[in-house]
């Protein structure tokens, strides 16, 4: 199918969809009732998603604070290992000088 084709029949679609859409949401009685449901069914997913994210947040602090941990952990090594490296070099170069 060409690219114009594949557009004119996602238009289409989108039209049937707003237009169906848009018949529900204003229809009289029945209407209200959909919109009442929709509106519930926005609000329990919005809850959901707001649950979701806070749980994956929590989870990437929970790592975060791992790896900060464990990088702190690797820094006061390297620095032990630094004065250590140091202090050897300072002790040989004290008795070359002696």
């Amino acid at each position: 199918m060409s690219k114009g084709t594949i557009n004119a029949i996602l238009g289409f679609a989108a039209g049937a969809a707003a237009g169906v859409l848009t018949g529900v949401l204003f229809a009289p009685r029945k209407g209200v009732k959909t919109r009442r449901k929709i509106s519930k069914k926005v609000k329990k997913t919005t809850k959901d998603m707001t649950d979701t994210l806070g749980e994956k947040i929590d989870n990437i602090k929970d790592k975060l604070d791992n790896v900060v941990s464990e990088m702190r952990g690797k820094a006061e090594d390297t620095e032990e290992k630094i004065k250590e490296t140091i202090n050897s070099k300072a002790k040989t170069a004290g008795s070359k000088a002696n």
